[in-house]
């Protein structure tokens, strides 16, 4: 960009605000928010993946450590893996997130990690950061360590044998002039910093490197580099290549040097062979540029190579590293990496398993250990390049928006940048989201994505450069449906008939399942899937034709539809009110037909700034002429939130952040539709939530990491979030906050009524480094307990349609009742119910074979939880509904559960039988002991002896007390009980009715059991009470029996 342009461009919008400034309404007055986050603290937030890597810019090793590597995603945080990158674990989360651009370890104290934050790779969608973090203590915490206003930090250099000395290359704020730019140092560890290089207000660093050898000596590159709502602008007064050999504390410019491009610089890279220090390396983006090569410390230059491959697409690349132990060898990093080995004269080029490279680091004593950050993540290398670690385990993927299906259960549709459009489970039959549970689907990597309402596998995705897409996912079937079919690539936004930005949007009308929208600076619409297409608006934007150029320069251009302005980047149509359609405009404007496109009106905001981004519009699902939108103008170096209500179909405005941080720029709002006034708003730091129509906002965070929300929407009471660096996130249940009220959080306790659940297969697996969080399939029991003391017993009773009770769990449980121990905090409780009922009686240490003692999963109907704090109790009713896939009956699923029912209680039954067995063996062996004249009571001896070796028959006819480890039972022949506990095993797979010979089987078996335990009963009751006779008469009385057990044997 030229002078003249970026001072056109800046008067544009400091005018447009200067004005709008006298338009905007009084300061909202500071009020409470209705509740706080301690009345619904217990609810979580789970990540469903993909666990499919997004951007990284900033990777390193540690030197000696061969499987301990880390990276900064740009957006998710801080990664670390000490298994060299088969898992990956986030060390920042609790403490900061977001867009990393440089993370650095100390190779005197690989302790000292120090994180800049604020990617280099400045795309349409970037984000900034907050400065500087550092941890002491290898991840396990930090401390935020100042140049909280630098916003992007590409490169951060410790001294090799002084981790208090750092460097920090500062890019510095991308959207408007600012002094926090340049090389900083800092000698105390962070504590403070010096700003030792600034070229200009409008150019920052971009790299630096310190020679390895003489850590005295520092190389660092400037850019001049500027982004508006339509523009970018690579290079300029201020982009240079400097150098110190003072340790930082003095500069000289180099750019002149002999041998460097004249005129306009860009961005540049520079690295230094640690081989030999006085051989450089700088990739420089000029009219003349490539990589130069100096062997005098940079006294003097040369152009080796100008071949576009290497310096494509400059500002989004340029770096190259020196390997570490070959002083001819030479890595440059862009769409593939080219690797040279005679100086940087030739490359061979190579692609990581992703693709579109930003950082190296190579082990300074082993060139063939390495890792890459590219537009897919991290990946490792030993063999330098050869293979390479997947990047199909960082759940870091960047999605722009995110739609639900009508499947059963609903799928998550998204677009990740750099990447294909995803289509995912929100939850599975299995214990995981794996890999399995996704595919992608329509568009490509920038789409809005259209489900159609009536056919879940018909799918609609837009992409850049105007392409739309139909798949029909039953038979693979693609089609391109283009509004209209005119290649973008390359050019200015002026030069086409219609405007579609990077991310135009694409929607099904909710009054017409036939209708598909897609909007360009235009509404488009098609009632024929794409056959046709019909406009149905007139142009919506301000069409300014300042904002229509081409982007890029002043060196290369870089036109791909990001920087096209004057697009609608926002359409909603109103479920409640037909032919009610909104639509808001990237630079600003706001339209409302009433009348489905026949006549527009404008209705933008007065009180609003001009030229803001529209990036949402949500229909009040309770007022007719109701709505939101939400709005930013981070891309003009303003990053408050804004958001603004009309109830009047935009006649009147109010503008509703009260409560949101005034970094927070919105992105996302939607509003409930079970609740009026429950909003839940998405933003640049995380999440927050409204219980007041938006009059006041309270944080929405809970165990979600800090990152960029994109996109939410609202499917069977969950809330969905689409972030820009930790793919998708889930909460399973609203419905707390829809009955969360004043008089509620005045009780002593209290039970929220539960959502209706689904009997199906699947249910949540321990925590898991590669794969998503499943859905926890149970019951949800929320409930709020004002204060809880030790003495107080809580209980959770589960109960059926009859009022029979199913389980209990209680704080001070009663073993003997198998009540199961309940968990409780004061505030917000949830307790997953997983359906089941009890299972059979154990015995400790029994080893059986493929056999299941558990009771049956509670069938679809309606049920009753119980809620109480010492004598006084509370109860919610809630439903458990039937899998819609299910192909079983009511009638099959009760015969299943009875079937159950009946196993489990004969197992119980056996199962006390042998515990009773081990009783009455143990007081015999006892009884025996303490008999010192054996000859004086042979009879009874005997007696003893002869019950002991009949009960032994039976217990090793109902089980197989040989088998002492879990292999065993192939060794030794199972018996009854296990054979039982296979059949309960096989009956209760799935949800079916048993088969004819399942129930054959158990019936012959059941006679089997039952003969055994007629026999043993009949030894309880006679021989046993024979030999307590005997005992007495012998003034012996050891045989201590448990209370006799009921027995359908003993009653017929």
């Amino acid at each position: 960009m030229n002078k003249i342009f970026f001072l056109a461009v800046c008067l544009l919008f400091a005018t447009a605000d200067k004005v709008n400034a006298q338009k905007r309404q009084k300061k909202q007055k500071t009020q409470e928010p209705l509740f706080i986050e301690k009345y619904y603290d217990a609810m979580q937030w789970r990540n469903i993946g993909p666990f499919r890597g997004g951007r990284s810019a900033a990777v390193t090793g540690v030197p000696g450590k061969a499987n301990l590597y880390y990276f900064g995603a740009t957006g998710g945080g801080v990664w670390r893996t000490t298994d060299a990158g088969n898992t990956w674990d986030n060390i920042s989360d609790g403490f900061f997130g977001g867009s990393v651009g440089a993370v650095a370890v100390s190779e005197w104290d690989n302790n000292v990690i120090y994180v800049g934050m604020g990617e280099k790779t400045i795309r349409g969608n970037v984000s900034s950061g907050d400065g500087m973090y550092k941890s002491v203590d290898a991840g396990k915490t930090w401390k935020h360590m100042g140049l909280k206003n630098s916003r992007h930090i590409p490169r951060v250099r410790i001294h090799p044998k002084n981790p208090d000395i750092v460097y920090a290359a500062v890019l510095g704020d991308l959207y408007k002039s600012s002094e926090e730019r340049g090389v900083y140092k800092s000698t105390d560890g962070g504590e403070n910093w010096k700003k030792v290089l600034f070229a200009n207000a409008d150019a920052g660093a971009i790299d630096l490197i310190l020679d390895p050898n003489n850590p005295r000596i520092l190389y660092a590159s400037t850019w001049n580099a500027r982004r508006t709502p339509y523009s970018l602008s690579s290079g300029g007064e201020g982009s240079a290549l400097y150098k110190s050999t003072d340790e930082g504390e003095t500069w000289t410019n180099i750019s002149t040097n002999e041998g460097l491009p004249k005129g306009i610089w860009g961005i540049s890279g520079v690295t230094v062979s640690p081989v030999n220090s006085d051989i450089v390396w700088a990739l420089i983006e000029n009219k003349d540029g490539g990589v130069y090569k100096s062997t005098d410390a940079g006294k003097t230059w040369k152009l080796i190579n100008n071949e576009r491959k290497l310096r494509q697409r400059a500002w989004y690349y340029t770096r190259l590293y020196a390997d570490t132990q070959d002083e001819n060898g030479l890595y440059v990093l862009n769409v593939s990496y080219h690797q040279s080995k005679d100086g940087g004269k030739t490359y061979k080029t190579y692609g990581a398993p992703h693709g579109d490279h930003h950082d190296l680091w190579m082990d300074p004593n082993d060139n063939q250990r390495m890792i890459i950050g590219d537009d897919g993540g991290a990946q490792i290398s030993f063999d330098a390049g050869e293979n390479w670690s997947t990047y199909h385990n960082q759940p870091t993927s960047q999605f722009y928006r995110v739609v639900t299906d009508n499947h059963f259960p609903y799928r998550i549709y998204g677009a990740q940048q750099d990447n294909s459009t995803v289509r995912i489970s929100h939850r599975t039959d299995g214990r995981y989201i794996t890999e399995s549970d996704w595919e992608s689907t329509a568009g490509g990597e920038s789409a809005h994505i259209a489900v159609d309402p009536n056919n879940d596998d018909i799918v609609y995705g837009g992409s850049y450069g105007a392409f739309l897409t139909r798949i029909n996912h039953k038979t693979n079937e693609r089609r391109a449906v283009n509004v209209w079919p005119d290649d973008p690539m390359g050019h200015g936004a002026k030069d086409f008939k219609y405007r579609f930005q990077w991310n135009f949007p694409v929607l099904f009308s909710p009054n017409n399942p036939k209708k598909l929208y897609a909007a360009s600076n235009h509404l488009h619409a098609t009632t024929n899937e794409g056959q046709s297409w019909e406009i149905i608006s007139p142009d919506l934007t301000r069409n300014d034709p300042k904002t229509l150029g081409p982007s890029g320069g002043p060196i290369t251009k870089d036109n791909t539809s990001v920087e096209y302005y004057a697009t609608i980047f926002a359409v909603a149509e109103s479920p409640i009110e037909n032919g009610l359609i909104w639509t808001g405009s990237d630079d600003g404007l706001v339209h409302i037909t009433k009348d489905g496109g026949v006549t527009w009106n404008n209705i933008t905001p007065k009180i609003m700034p001009e030229w803001m981004m529209i990036n949402c519009i949500e229909i009040d699902p309770f007022n007719k002429g109701g709505a939101y939108i939400v709005g930013t103008k981070y891309k003009t170096g303003d990053y408050r939130p804004y958001i603004y209500k009309t109830a009047d179909y935009g006649v009147t405005w109010t503008k509703l952040t009260n409560g949101i941080g005034n970094e927070s720029f919105t992105r996302a709002l939607r509003a409930d539709p079970k609740r009026k006034g429950l909003l839940y708003a998405g933003t640049e730091r995380g999440m927050y939530i409204s219980f007041d129509d938006g009059n006041n906002w309270t944080p929405f965070q809970l165990n979600l990491p800090i990152v960029p929300i994109t996109d939410l929407t609202i499917k069977n009471d969950n809330l969905i979030a689409a972030t820009q660096g930790r793919s998708f996130w889930i909460i399973d249940d609203l419905t707390p906050l829809h009955q969360l009220n004043k008089n509620i959080i005045s009780k002593d306790f209290y039970a929220y009524k539960p959502m209706d659940s689904y009997k199906m297969g699947g249910g949540r697996g321990a925590k898991s480094k590669t794969n998503g969080q499943n859905h926890y399939g149970g019951v949800a029991i929320n409930f709020y307990v004002k204060d809880t003391a030790k003495a107080d017993t809580l209980s959770l009773s589960f109960f059926d349609n009859n009022k029979q009770l199913i389980k209990k769990y209680s704080t001070h449980p009663n073993k003997e009742k198998k009540e199961e121990t309940l968990k409780v905090k004061p505030g917000n409780n949830i307790f997953n119910w997983n359906m089941m009922y009890a299972g059979a009686e154990k015995v400790e240490g029994m080893i059986l074979w493929w056999a299941s003692l558990n009771g049956p999963q509670a069938i679809p109907g309606n049920y009753n939880v119980v809620l109480s704090k010492n004598n006084k109790s509370e109860s919610k009713d809630f439903t458990i509904l039937k899998d819609p896939r299910s192909e079983s009956t009511q009638e099959d699923l009760q015969a299943q559960f009875n079937f159950i029912i009946e196993v489990r209680d004969k197992l119980t039954e056996i199962h006390k039988a042998l515990k009773n067995v081990k009783k009455v063996k143990d007081q015999i062996t006892v009884l025996k002991k303490s008999i010192t004249d054996k000859k004086k009571h042979k009879e009874l001896l005997d007696f003893a002896n002869k019950i002991s070796k009949e009960v032994t028959v039976i217990e090793n006819n109902l089980y197989q007390t040989k088998s002492k480890s879990n292999q065993d039972p192939l060794n030794f022949p199972i018996k009854l009980n296990n054979k039982l506990g296979h059949l309960n095993a096989l009956t209760s797979m799935g949800s079916y009715r048993p088969t004819d010979q399942e129930v054959q089987f158990k019936n012959e078996i059941t006679i089997a059991i039952d003969k055994e335990l007629t026999a043993l009963y009949q030894i309880f009751k006679n021989d046993v009470s024979e030999l307590n006779k005997k005992v007495k008469t012998s003034e012996i009385d050891l045989i201590q029996l448990a209370p006799p057990q009921p027995s359908t044997v003993m009653k017929e």
